[in-house]
């Protein structure tokens, strides 16, 4: 069976560490690496959690490189306190693992980008989940990944449903809109998976405690990381019943585009007003005949559970 190549582009929070354990346990997806960038946590501690997660995993040959740590109109980045009391102070639910022995490869996540969509082609896609910062600074640099590249699928944004940071904007989006209005005005084919189908899947304790169950160091690590974030979403958002699945999703619609039904658009992001950082139908290009975007507006919940359960948990048991 011929795999799909995956980059993971993480703010490596829980949803982020939910989201790499969505991919390894995938049989369609070959890992080839995870680049770095700031939202959750910063950008360092996000590569310090992924490098550890994947050795914990069983996966120490994914390598992981340092991405860009702040947004286009900042010198600087600071995490949000909500961030911490959602994702815990070190991100992954203030739960301790060992930290991997390796380092970031030394090559920057834009140049590893590039490299893989010379090398990959249509065989690629690029599953970002924080800031599109890095895939708007390998556009930058090399324009022609634009054709080149099999997909991108997004999660951030918001098109139907409010924001989770304002009425307008989705946090991810929030980060850096100037990225992201680059990304989507640029040509690139992507899906967006946003708030419109994230929170309709959510995890509660009962999933969990299979992890737990497990007995295995993996899967013990997954069911205390999240129940932290579950904890959290009692506080944040009590309604819902559980936690969102903001990353995996992105993981899954990137293995299984049949879980969604989405709408084609030509989307751009505001970048100015009240509204920045909202992503919306790009009037300028509202005639044209192609669509670049695919945004996700429903969602087969019960089957992505399963899907997401079941990977995950078989490879908590074999790591």
């Amino acid at each position: 069976m011929s795999q799909t190549k995956m980059i993971l582009d993480l703010d490596t929070g829980v949803d982020d560490a939910l989201a790499i354990a969505y991919a390894l346990g995938s049989p369609e997806i070959e890992l080839i690496g995870i680049t770095g960038t700031y939202g959750n946590v910063l950008m360092e501690q996000g590569v310090h959690n992924s490098l550890a997660i994947l050795d914990l995993l069983g996966h120490p040959e994914v390598p992981v490189f340092r991405g860009i740590d702040h947004s286009r109109t900042t010198s600087g980045f600071e995490v949000l306190e909500i961030s911490a009391f959602i994702h815990g102070k070190n991100g992954i639910g203030d739960v301790e693992i060992p930290p991997s022995p390796r380092t970031a490869d030394p090559r920057s996540a834009a140049d590893f980008i590039i490299e893989s969509v010379h090398t990959y082609g249509k065989d690629l896609v690029y599953v970002p989940t924080g800031p599109l910062a890095n895939l708007a600074a390998a556009i930058e640099r090399d324009p022609s990944i634009k054709t080149k590249i099999g997909n991108v699928v997004l999660m951030g944004g918001a098109l139907t449903v409010p924001g989770n940071v304002n009425p307008f904007t989705e946090a991810n989006i929030s980060q850096d809109p100037e990225a992201a209005h680059l990304v989507f005005t640029s040509g690139i084919p992507t899906v967006m998976v946003g708030l419109d189908v994230t929170l309709q899947t959510l995890l509660t304790y009962k999933e969990t405690a299979r992890w737990r169950d497990l007995q295995t160091a993996a899967g013990v690590f997954l069911a205390d990381m999240t129940d932290y974030y579950i904890k959290a979403y009692e506080t944040t958002a009590p309604h819902l019943g559980g936690c969102g699945l903001h990353d995996p999703l992105a993981v899954g619609v990137a293995v299984d585009p049949s879980l969604v039904g989405t709408h084609a658009i030509n989307l751009m992001c505001e970048t100015e007003g009240p509204s920045r950082g909202r992503t919306i139908g790009d009037p300028a290009r509202l005639n044209d005949p192609k669509k670049n975007t695919e945004v996700c507006l429903t969602v087969d919940v019960n089957r992505f559970l399963h899907e997401f359960m079941s990977r995950i948990t078989g490879l908590a048991t074999r790591a």
